[in-house]
């Protein structure tokens, strides 16, 4: 994991528009960097409380959303249909392209979701999961979002301190997620499979 203390990894990256954004647009603001996809179901499962997140903080701090999936492998991930979730999930975040997935290895991503989150300095603070809730398993492709809804509370908690200039809380639970779907030979040395 990107030890606490390190500097935000620059990134410039197309947002569903192709417009390009970079770290260097949220200077001077908490950041929360968050490593999404689309058909992953433990980002499904908490996707309704990123975007509450992403509203509820709007004055305070500023949240970036990141897809590195291969898209030629998950083509539900490729940025047509980013462009169409962001809508539909109602985003008012950027949700940026990865194509060459070297910002989540720059970031040690490792699932989707990933969570990291920075001071005004940009220096992290809180690398983890959202909350304890998972979707749980009907069938293979079927899950329900419903019984153990995404609270944020980890996550909140961790924005709440920060903004109140207190140390994030421990420990710091790893997220849980669907792996990146790093692409053949793209593994990075973290990945263990």
């Amino acid at each position: 994991m990107l030890a606490l203390g390190t500097p935000a990894p620059a990134f410039s990256l197309p947002d569903t528009q192709q417009k390009q954004v970079s770290l260097a647009d949220f200077a001077g603001r908490p950041l929360l960097v968050a490593f999404i996809c689309n058909h992953c179901p433990f980002v499904k499962h908490v996707a309704a409380q990123l975007k509450s997140i992403g509203d509820d903080y709007a004055d305070r701090l500023q949240v970036v959303a990141i897809n590195s999936n291969d898209v030629e492998a998950f083509p539900d991930d490729a940025p047509a249909k980013m462009a169409e979730e962001k809508i539909a999930r109602g985003y008012a975040f950027p949700y940026l392209y990865d194509a060459d997935q070297s910002v989540a290895q720059a970031y040690t991503a490792a699932c989707t979701p990933d969570f990291f989150l920075f001071d005004a300095n940009h220096r992290l603070v809180y690398r983890g999961q959202m909350d304890s809730s998972r979707p749980i398993r009907i069938e293979s492709g079927v899950y329900d979002f419903d019984t153990n809804p995404a609270t944020g509370a980890d996550l909140r908690a961790a924005m709440e301190r920060l903004l109140a200039g207190q140390p994030a809380p421990e420990p710091q639970r790893p997220s849980i997620g669907c792996n990146i779907k790093w692409k053949p030979g793209n593994e990075p040395d973290y990945f263990g499979g």
